[in-house]
């Protein structure tokens, strides 16, 4: 290892709570680019884990951070500032009528979320959520127990009561599990962490009706598979059905610390004042950097951008896969991609990365692919040539 490498590995072990194992020490940043401490060049289908959906260091938005940082940083939420009106006024016309809550983190979006559904419940007694097997929803203790992989929730317990969780896609089963008790219905319309599963159009649908009958909200957990990623900029809006409360977060201001809830305006007060709060969400220095980020979605026209390539690269991996009978399918929607294996896809990442590609698991059986929304054709190619490769390479390890 080289003088910085060893340094900043022998600081990180030193002075920081060791719950990451960091795999490389990158030092910067361009587009699809990432570039390590001796300097080799990566392409990055990481993103992060889906925030700078926009690529590293983007322009716009970092000329929309300095500007802003030269002019107000941070001045609480007990005064107006000018910029985040603008931004949840954005979010509310790309998504549907109703009120934005900002916070800084996923995690933080859906606590909020939670307890939306249970100050909704409240006047009828119901406090009940259930989520979904295979679901990832954070690491707070609630979001801990609305996540249905146990693994999470280990060393942790006891859960947070009111929690249960249904296995995804099984609308019966669903059915089955509401009770006199249950408020409201919490999942990914395309699960992230579970293994890059799309939910059936259908099931939503009839999950919507469901809500609708029994009063329940339909909660969407946004975090991974929003903004943009779908090739909507609201992963529902994919899939035609609308939710009552929708968590945003990760790329919603390409990596400066955001996360938000936007609720519908039949329960925009349901919160009242006092009874939710966070001290750093909506600074207008992260609200001005997810303004950049919205308008360069459009203006750069990466919706149809990510629509596109997501059906070239799922094309092209199911070609490139067939002679490996380890791998089972390629599965995803836009550019949030999955290779799923018959085994640990742990070692075919790393062998992914050895050959320049930063790429990420999920299910553990799953290799995920998240490149940023702006790709070209050529990275594209680039990439798959690396993936075909490593393939190829792992294949004979395993003969």
């Amino acid at each position: 290892m080289g003088i910085l490498r060893d340094t900043t590995v022998d600081k990180f072990k030193k002075y920081i709570l060791q719950t990451y194992a960091p795999a490389m020490l990158i030092t910067r940043g361009k587009g699809s680019e990432v570039w390590d401490d001796e300097d080799r060049r990566y392409l990055d289908f990481a993103t992060g884990i889906s925030v700078c959906n926009l690529g590293h260091c983007h322009e716009k938005v970092t000329k929309a951070i300095c500007e802003q940082a030269a002019k107000l940083v941070h001045v609480s939420n007990l005064y107006y500032n000018e910029v985040t009106p603008l931004l949840a006024e954005k979010l509310v016309s790309n998504a549907f009528d109703g009120a934005v809550f900002f916070a800084n983190s996923g995690a933080e979006a859906n606590e909020g979320m939670i307890k939306l559904a249970r100050k909704f419940g409240s006047a009828t007694g119901r406090y009940e959520i259930i989520s979904m097997v295979d679901s990832f929803h954070g690491r707070t203790l609630a979001t801990l127990a609305a996540t249905g992989r146990a693994k999470y929730r280990q060393g942790f317990a006891p859960d947070v009561q009111g929690f249960k969780q249904v296995p995804f896609n099984d609308f019966e089963a669903l059915k089955a599990a509401v009770s006199d008790k249950t408020c409201a219905i919490m999942l990914e319309p395309l699960q992230g962490e579970g293994g890059i599963i799309p939910a059936d159009k259908e099931y939503l649908q009839q999950v919507r009706t469901l809500c609708d009958e029994k009063n329940l909200l339909l909660l969407f957990d946004e975090v991974q598979c929003g903004m943009g990623r779908t090739g909507n900029l609201f992963a529902f809006k994919t899939f035609g059905v609308e939710p009552d409360v929708v968590s945003m977060a990760k790329a919603i201001a390409n990596g400066m610390p955001m996360g938000a809830f936007l609720v519908r305006r039949k329960y925009a007060d349901v919160l009242k004042v006092g009874e939710h709060a966070s001290t750093f969400g909506g600074t207008p220095l992260v609200s001005r950097a997810a303004l950049a980020v919205l308008e360069t979605i459009e203006e750069e026209n990466l919706l149809a951008n990510c629509r596109e390539m997501g059906e070239y690269l799922q094309t092209r991996l199911a070609e490139i896969v067939k002679p490996y009978p380890f791998v089972q399918c390629v599965r995803g929607l836009g550019l949030m991609i999955g290779i799923v294996l018959d085994h640990n896809g742990n070692n075919l990442r790393q062998t992914i990365l050895e050959n320049g590609l930063i790429v990420l698991t999920a299910g553990e059986t799953v290799v995920r692919l998240l490149p940023a929304l702006n790709i070209t054709k050529e990275i594209a190619d680039e990439a798959l040539a690396i993936i075909e490769k490593s393939l190829e390479q792992y294949s004979k390890s395993l003969a």
